[in-house]
């Protein structure tokens, strides 16, 4: 299963090698601390007694709990939308505006992903997009995510909520050097304050890194397993030269 959005840093090229990498003992709960488009969670097939989407950008969280609880009211609403240059300039413009409920809201979010280049919400992408075919695929994210605990809260909350010996916690942080491209501030006092909290992991965890001397020395005593994925913009040309080395670190 694929996820129904695009996100800055998203792990659809790198989902089967962390999935393959999940600890093989057993884990009674799965919790995504920076959950994104939740590439990592739609696509594992090994689903736990209690999962949880968490992330710390409201808007993104929005979405994922109208899709969850109201998805036939979001297709409502998406069905009127035209992909265009100005439709997309008007979401952008008016997307705070006061009165809007949840649904609303949640549905001009998605257009903005869905229309913008790279998913980045700031300029119209330009590209071809089948919308009546992605409005269509919610009903399927619906069923997975009635499954999922969605919350929005600080990752260091996550963790110690659910910090229990068979919770395995799967973590993607904005990478180190990369902070300015995320819609949520996080600076280099909250990657060592990240790296502190999982100290006191009970369970075990898989973490997503850019490969860094920064982010090698902080995770030192764990294992570092280095991997490569193509750059997301440039997948469908196939240069290896577009290649790039992240970094899988793991308790177990």
């Amino acid at each position: 299963m694929r996820s129904f959005i695009s996100w800055m840093g998203g792990k659809n090229s790198l989902k089967k090698e962390i999935v393959k990498r999940f600890p093989a003992t057993e884990f009674n709960r799965y919790i995504e601390v920076f959950g994104g488009a939740g590439w990592v969670l739609f696509h594992s097939e090994r689903h736990a007694e209690t999962e949880i989407y968490n992330d710390f950008n409201s808007d993104l969280v929005n979405l994922f709990k109208c899709v969850k609880y109201h998805c036939p009211e979001v297709e409502r609403e998406l069905k009127f939308f035209l992909n265009s240059r100005e439709l997309f300039n008007d979401f952008k413009d008016s997307y705070n505006t006061a009165g809007m409920t949840d649904i609303q809201r949640a549905a001009r979010f998605f257009m903005l992903i869905k229309t913008s280049y790279g998913s980045k919400l700031h300029s119209y992408g330009c590209v071809k997009k089948d919308i009546p075919t992605v409005v269509k695929y919610l009903e399927i994210v619906q069923e997975r995510l009635s499954k999922v605990v969605i919350e929005n809260r600080d990752f260091e909350d996550v963790i110690k909520t659910y910090n229990k010996p068979k919770s395995f916690f799967y973590l993607d942080p904005p990478y180190y050097g990369t902070e300015k491209y995320y819609q949520v501030q996080f600076s280099k006092e909250d990657h060592i304050r990240l790296r502190k909290v999982l100290e006191q992991v009970k369970g075990k965890f898989l973490l997503s890194y850019n490969d860094c001397e920064f982010i090698r020395e902080l995770y030192k005593d764990y294992n570092i397993e280095e991997v490569r994925r193509p750059h997301n913009l440039h997948t469908k040309y196939k240069d290896k030269e577009q290649e790039y080395k992240e970094l899988i670190v793991t308790n177990y």
